[in-house]
């Protein structure tokens, strides 16, 4: 294990060695409560509580685990970065993070350059929400704690706003609705997920354009579930274009689903903060080749 070590600066005297230690190491709290419960971040060579007041000038010493994970040259466009907190536009193709089958080449390999951080799964630093690999569009990562658990409570509390575009398989959906339905895994197939099972979910749509038997929706996240949007329009008799999971797949063409639109406030500065992210070339050509009143958006 990899030693890092640290000294108290005077503006930190008097913080819990919990709350200073996981912003000096760029974890959580409860990360670090577990190296102190486990002898393995020391405060002057002795073992101290989480709740301990640490004093000035005082060496705190951490054993970490190794990194399993490693930078990678993935080429991501960044649309903000500051100290906090990380927004990109996640290109189609590009897995969010490392996991069975996907060891390398993620979002967070190409990120961990950028000081991505926070959480307690150390194959998921800093990610507080995630896109299926081929959905595009804008996500925010935390670069460590606070910025982490605030924007996990933001998430908890519908307090983030992601607008996605799509286009849907049929037309004659009402001009505005939303979709209420739990999302779960399928009780007869746990490699997908299911409507009617599992946590509460809303969905909350508007119809844009309707051609050639497909519809153009903006869609937006009251909840965020996982596979929710593709899970809760194939619900409703309206799949997503070209998906493979809950639609049906098209030779050529990738599920036509991208996240235009991110709102929140600053975890750590409090502003108000909103991007958003053009329509993929890709999707913009599909649109148009189904039909071309689909591109007039």
């Amino acid at each position: 294990m990899p030693d890092q070590h640290f000294e108290v600066d005077p503006s930190e005297a008097g913080e819990r060695l919990d709350r200073l230690a996981a912003r000096r190491l760029g974890t959580s709290r409860s990360a670090v409560q577990r190296l102190i419960g486990d002898g393995l971040l020391l405060v002057e060579n002795v073992r101290v509580a989480p709740s301990y007041r640490v004093r000035n000038g005082e060496r705190v010493e951490a054993r970490l685990p190794e990194e399993r994970l490693v930078p990678e040259e993935i080429e991501v466009a960044v649309v903000f970065e500051d100290e906090d907190v990380l927004v990109v536009d996640k290109p189609a193709g590009l897995v969010v993070h490392p996991g069975a089958g996907n060891p390398s080449g993620t979002l967070v390999n190409a990120l961990l350059a950028r000081g991505i951080a926070g959480g307690e799964d150390a194959e998921r630093p800093g990610v507080v929400h995630r896109l299926d690999r081929d959905t595009s569009g804008l996500m925010v990562l935390a670069k460590g704690e606070p910025a982490y658990s605030r924007l996990v409570a933001l998430m908890a509390g519908r307090r983030v706003t992601r607008v996605y575009r799509a286009v849907v398989v049929g037309e004659g959906l009402p001009a505005t609705g939303t979709i209420d339905a739990p999302v779960g895994r399928d009780p007869d197939n746990p490699t997908l997920m299911a409507a009617g099972v599992g946590k509460p979910a809303v969905t909350h749509f508007e119809v844009l354009a309707e051609a050639a038997g497909q519809a153009m929706l903006r869609v937006r996240l009251e909840t965020g579930r996982t596979h929710q949007i593709r899970v809760h329009l194939s619900a409703i008799g309206h799949p997503v274009y070209a998906d493979p999971l809950y639609g049906e797949a098209i030779p050529g063409r990738r599920l036509w689903l991208h996240a235009e639109r991110l709102a929140f406030e600053h975890p750590v500065g409090g502003a108000a903060l909103e991007f958003t992210a053009p329509i993929p070339e890709d999707l913009r050509r599909a649109a148009t080749e189904l039909d071309a009143s689909l591109a007039l958006w």
